[in-house]
């Protein structure tokens, strides 16, 4: 297949936007893959803030990050996304490249946890806030349970009226997939 896969274009999209040195945002650790991705993207000299409201996928990521070498790269918080204002240190605001959300449950998890809208945008509106010129955030968006369809159609929404002025925003989705494939979301800070 020569068009990228959801998740492989997520990567590159964060690949143009972040060096080695720079400071990102993991806004929901997962199990830890793209925590690890962005610790390697930037380097010794950089930093990443993850963060995620369930114990189970910090100590997947803190596993992961072990594994790897990496953990001296990220300080996680066991904080939801909504918090990352408060949380990511003054000095690193305006200095942020990237970011990425994978939002619904922990896979292999309780999947009566998931992300909401609410405090989804609410983490977007202050990741704009402080995100450096041209960072960008990637939002995976999986839509194939109820609370993820409920997401979708908020942030389609919240996306469509972001002002053209100080943001692009792209969407990148198959759209001939069956059972509700993920897609993408991506806001670039102009």
């Amino acid at each position: 297949m020569k068009m990228e896969r959801i998740l492989p274009f997520a990567k590159n999209l964060l690949k143009k936007a972040v060096q080695s040195g720079d400071v990102v945002v993991d806004a929901t650790l997962g199990n830890g893959h793209d925590t690890v991705f962005l610790a390697g993207l930037v380097g010794e000299s950089g930093k990443v803030y993850g963060f995620d409201v369930q114990e189970e996928a910090i100590m997947a990521s803190k596993e992961r990050l072990t594994q790897h070498g990496l953990s001296d790269r990220v300080t996680i918080f066991h904080k939801g996304h909504e918090s990352l204002y408060q949380m990511v240190p003054p000095i690193h605001h305006g200095r942020i490249t990237g970011a990425i959300f994978n939002l619904g449950y922990l896979p292999g998890s309780d999947k009566t946890i998931v992300t909401r809208p609410k405090t989804t945008i609410s983490a977007i509106e202050q990741l704009l806030e402080i995100m450096a010129p041209e960072g960008i955030i990637v939002l995976v968006i999986y839509q194939g349970h109820e609370e993820g369809a409920v997401e979708r159609d908020s942030l389609l929404n919240y996306c469509q009226h972001i002002d053209q002025k100080t943001t692009h925003v792209l969407q990148y989705q198959f759209i001939n997939q069956q059972n509700y494939p993920p897609f993408i979301i991506a806001i670039e800070k102009r």
